[in-house]
């Protein structure tokens, strides 16, 4: 008996792909042959990196990667389990115990991402009789963790504390739990959470402040504390989110908050639950990262240093870094807007031959129309990096009628 022929059940996918293709906004990943820093090899090509989150250089810091190996050699290299059955190690409990400090919070989670502990969070915390009032520009794991969460989702314009205010007064008698939410710093165009206005509006409407400081820990505050820090409004933020894979250069996310809060996540935070700890290597990098950012403030400083330098030259070479079509960056994330997604990957492409990595990003990550190169400045750029890269920017912009 003849087997008839099966149809592909994934062909749809393919067909879309060709579409991003014909858009000229497909891409292939680039593969980093050599260690993530200023200067480094993708796909065989020398460049110079414009687009880690590497904030601080602390990816090949030497006091972190002795504490990876030390770690190693004495706990090997991995917990086996999730936290809560035989995979909490003491060397976990330390770096709770560390951030925590750091953050002048009475207790810390950590997650396998920042990811996790956006979504593991706000799902776990509320429900289907609650509310979330969230910025239109807020990162996709808390648009992920509310819808999740099956709460009710009202988004107010971004950075917009009428609209805000509107939204939680609408709801102000019903029932049900109210959780405000919002970026610290934004990641596609570098502005900053207004936390003072935010931290009013909680109070006055008896809702939940919850921040995520993904791109502000290490940036802002002293020695990198962060938003809450930058604005002092400690004890006014209930849930600060953070991650340990940007500024402080390895990898996972952390939730700080009162112990009830931190004991509540253990029993009902999904990701916690159902993904296997921390590698004792990365905790313990972690740790040394946090302590390298006690030490060495210089770091951040060199920082802000290179970010006011590279605004400034951008900007006089007549590149679109934000403040028109979209929000003013105020943080190392400065955007280079291009707006149509196809030109945009073209600019990137083009960049790369000339040795400079700007990555481009298109929608869904932006809106239509608002593509860009997000560059991202980092405290190891020496400043002929920044002038090779400026040159090439100047002439490959010049080149695609970008620059006039």
């Amino acid at each position: 008996m003849a087997t008839a022929t099966r149809t592909n059940p994934l062909s749809y996918l393919t067909e879309q792909l060709n579409d991003l293709k014909a858009k000229g906004t497909y891409f292939r990943l680039r593969v980093l042959e050599d260690e993530q820093a200023p200067e480094c090899t993708f796909d065989g090509k020398r460049v110079i990196n414009l687009a880690s989150n590497n904030y601080l250089g602390l990816t090949t810091h030497p006091k972190l990667r002795e504490a990876a190996l030390e770690a190693t050699r004495k706990y090997g290299v991995g917990s086996g389990a999730v936290r809560t059955i035989a995979g909490t190690m003491k060397i976990h409990m330390e770096l709770e115990q560390k951030i925590a400090r750091f953050k002048n919070a009475e207790a810390c989670v950590v997650f396998q991402s920042g990811f996790a502990a956006n979504a593991g969070t706000v799902s776990a915390v509320l429900g289907k009789d609650d509310f979330i009032i969230s910025d239109q520009l807020n990162h996709a794991s808390i648009i992920d963790g509310a819808r999740l969460s099956r709460a009710k989702i009202l988004v107010f314009e971004h950075k917009n504390m009428a609209d805000a205010e509107a939204k939680l007064a609408g709801i102000a008698d019903q029932a049900g739990q109210k959780l405000l939410i919002s970026d610290g710093v934004f990641s596609m165009d570098g502005d900053i959470g207004p936390l003072p206005a935010l931290c009013d509006l909680a109070e006055k409407y008896s809702a939940i402040m919850m921040v995520d400081d993904a791109h502000a820990s290490g940036v802002l505050g002293r020695n990198g504390r962060g938003t809450i820090d930058h604005f002092n409004v400690h004890g006014r933020v209930d849930i600060q989110v953070g991650t340990l894979s940007k500024a402080i250069g390895a990898l996972g996310g952390y939730v700080c908050g009162s112990r009830d809060l931190i004991e509540f996540l253990y029993h009902r935070a999904r990701p916690f639950l159902f993904s296997t700890s921390h590698p004792p290597s990365v905790a313990a990098t972690c740790i040394a990262a946090f302590e390298v950012l006690e030490n060495e403030p210089e770091r951040i400083e060199k920082l802000w240093e290179n970010t006011r330098f590279w605004k400034n030259e951008l900007a006089l070479l007549g590149f679109d870094i934000g403040g028109k079509s979209t929000p003013a960056s105020e943080t190392p994330i400065t955007p280079i807007i291009i707006g149509d997604g196809k030109l945009t990957m073209e600019f990137s492409r083009e960049l790369f031959k000339e040795g400079v990595l700007g990555t481009g990003i298109t929608f869904p990550t932006v809106p239509e129309g608002k593509a860009r190169i997000r560059t991202m400045m980092t405290a190891t750029h020496t400043r002929d990096e920044l002038e090779r890269a400026l040159e090439v920017l100047q002439k490959v912009g010049r080149n695609m009628g970008i620059l006039s």
